[in-house]
């Protein structure tokens, strides 16, 4: 099979790798139908993460299951699946909790290798997320909007919904890459009136406004503040979604005893909890918990075409191209590039 490696800095190539085979009961292995390039994909790409060369890369896929482990009951071969990032066992106190992403039973929590023809996944029994039918009953929008649920919209999602966000609230999106946007359709979807976004491209800003933004603020620091709480009478955000290691921001643009939803991936970023205790503010976040907001809430909304999240891929390409799906992210040249197979 067909399958991207990292191979250093700046560079990823397409190799030929064995088909994987099952290595836990508990597995599934996956016949890759869309796959894409994660913005934290771009940590190891850029330099700044460490990645062992070689390694086959990827998160994000849909796809159909081809093979499972004894244990897998809950879906068979042919069935048509999202393949969320997390690997959610289902039984264990956080998945019982509601928060697969810090999962306690997952045997190789490492082995993301989606961007191939065929991977692995591990607990796939639970993880799993069923969509009806097969790819053919989709059209390729649709189908971009299913690949999204195997992180960013779910992402966004558990941001707006660690920020407590609710019917009439006023919501600072700090973020427009692909899950900020995810986060503005998502504070939408539960009913935010006033939704501020913090893009400085065109493209993006327009996208934001299509998903449900009112407002938008392109500037940064004390500037940026300024102008996000004369936008809430002074008052500040009720809630606040933090998507691209903005903390101090967030902090500032939030009113008094809001939440924030933090989903941005902490890089030896310090917050001084002494804003927090004079602010009465509250943080929650990390890991989304993709299997369960899938099944709740956003399987759903895409079916019923009350979302289109899939408007996050601004490029397409093949897996042999991958060196191309990663620069034009990397050079802001696309929001999110889609894999097809």
């Amino acid at each position: 099979m067909k399958a991207a490696i990292f191979k250093e800095k700046g560079q990823m190539e397409v190799v030929e790798k064995p088909v994987p085979e099952l290595n836990f009961e508990n597995s599934a292995i996956i016949r890759t139908v869309r796959a894409s390039v994660c913005g934290s994909d771009l940590w190891f790409f850029r330099g700044i993460d460490q990645e062992e060369s070689g390694k086959v890369t990827g998160h994000e896929a849909i796809g159909i299951v081809e093979k499972v482990g004894p244990a897998v009951k809950d879906v068979k071969p042919g069935d048509f699946v999202i393949a969320p990032f997390v690997h959610g066992c289902g039984h264990c106190p956080a998945c019982l909790a509601g928060f697969e992403g810090e999962c306690q039973n997952n045997p190789a929590p490492f082995n993301n290798h989606f961007q191939a023809e065929y991977f692995e996944y591990n607990n796939a029994n639970w993880g799993l997320v069923k969509i009806p039918g097969k790819p053919e009953d989709y059209t390729d929008e649709e189908l971009a909007s299913f690949q999204t649920l195997a992180d960013v919209m779910p992402t966004g999602f558990h941001a707006a919904k660690m920020a407590r966000v609710k019917k009439g609230d006023t919501v600072v999106v700090l973020g427009d890459g692909a899950v900020g946007l995810c986060a503005i359709l998502s504070a939408k979807f539960l009913g935010a009136k006033k939704i501020i976004a913090t893009s400085r491209h065109a493209d993006r800003e327009a996208l934001a406004r299509e998903f449900g933004a009112t407002d938008n603020v392109a500037v940064r620091g004390d500037e940026g503040v300024k102008q996000i709480r004369a936008l809430t009478n002074g008052a500040g955000a009720d809630a606040v979604l933090e998507c691209e290691l903005s903390m101090d921001t967030a902090v500032k643009v939030a009113r008094a005893g809001a939440m924030i939803g933090r989903v941005g991936v902490p890089h030896d970023e310090k917050l001084n909890s002494n804003q927090l205790f004079f602010g009465n503010l509250g943080v929650q976040g990390g890991p989304a918990s993709v299997t369960t907001w899938d099944r709740k809430y956003l399987l759903d909304a895409v079916l019923k075409h009350e979302i289109n999240p899939g408007r996050v891929f601004t490029a397409q390409f093949k897996l042999d191209n991958i060196q191309k799906a990663y620069e034009v992210m990397d050079q802001r040249k696309a929001i999110k590039s889609l894999l097809v197979f």
